[in-house]
């Protein structure tokens, strides 16, 4: 496995941007190359210390769900290999297993979350008015429970160190324009149902998700960056999964929780991760990857 990569260096490839997990360049008019680098982030803010291989990680599951959702929506893969892109063999070393070519495309400003059951900041929200990103739910709920339907909850997409902000489906609407927001939720609920489904059979509960979109210059809506990773997602053990309580998870939430427990006020700088919250992080995203590629 590649070694731990905080930050890629390349020199033959301009830097277009390095933002909290990624950094991308451009290959020529029409591609980019995406590094999923090992640096980890935590209430949108980017952690000093790297989880190892988690780059490769979220490459390899991308690509899985890209290869596994295509029929769906179109994704932006590329044709061209690591090799074309980056064709010195000693500074392409460190990119293998955590690259991907792709094409570049109109990315668009609104991220697709999909929520498929009452956690988190959900959760929260519910207890003190009944609703979910304004939208009323069911008395009676529990944390943890299944929603009677998955929630399509747009936000905006913050620059590294800004945070992301929820949105109606209405202010999505008057950003992207109705007929594209519309397009984005139906897609995004069907992307998240099939997922869902799926990682069910593999013993994995997909709590919810976020996906991000972006046009060619024909218009059509594409799938782009990460696709149900456990950067992007909450993954819970099925085996495991209780109402009324929220359950152990293969996601960087174990991180959220540690930082929690010690009182950070969700600014920069972040604290350094112990070693232990390191391995077992790392651990957690490894055997993600593993129960639902067989990787």
């Amino acid at each position: 496995m590649p070694e731990t990569l905080f930050n890629s260096g390349l020199k033959s490839l301009p830097l277009i941007h390095r933002g909290k997990v990624r950094d991308i360049y451009s290959v020529d008019n029409r591609h980019m190359l995406i590094v999923a680098t090992d640096r980890l982030s935590a209430f949108d803010v980017v952690l000093p210390t790297p989880i190892p291989n988690k780059g490769s990680v979220l490459t390899g599951m991308s690509n899985f769900w890209f290869k596994k959702l295509k029929h769906i929506v179109p994704n932006h893969l590329a044709g061209l290999s690591l090799e074309q892109a980056v064709p010195d063999a000693t500074e392409r070393a460190p990119l293998a297993g955590r690259s991907m070519v792709v094409r570049k495309l109109k990315a668009l400003p609104v991220e697709a979350i999909v929520r498929g059951y009452l956690v988190g900041s959900g959760w929260k929200e519910y207890v003190k008015s009944g609703t979910v990103c304004k939208i009323p739910l069911p008395s009676g709920l529990q944390e943890a429970a299944r929603l009677p339907q998955a929630l399509f909850t747009p936000s905006t997409k913050a620059d590294v160190g800004a945070h992301d902000e929820n949105i109606s489906f209405e202010q999505a609407a008057a950003t992207l324009g109705s007929d594209l927001a519309q397009r984005i939720k139906d897609v995004s609920i069907a992307l998240y149902t099939e997922a869902a489904a799926y990682a069910l059979t593999r013993g994995i509960i997909i709590a919810d998700t976020k996906f991000e979109f972006g046009v060619d210059d024909s218009g059509t809506l594409t799938l782009i960056d990460e696709v149900l990773t456990p950067d992007s997602s909450r993954f819970w053990p099925a085996d495991q999964y209780r109402t009324g309580s929220n359950p152990p998870s293969f996601d960087k939430q174990y991180v959220r929780d540690y930082l929690e427990s010690i009182g950070w006020n969700k600014q920069p700088p972040a604290p350094d991760l112990p070693a232990e919250v390191v391995a077992r992080t790392t651990q957690k995203y490894q055997e993600a990857l593993r129960r639902l590629t067989g990787g």
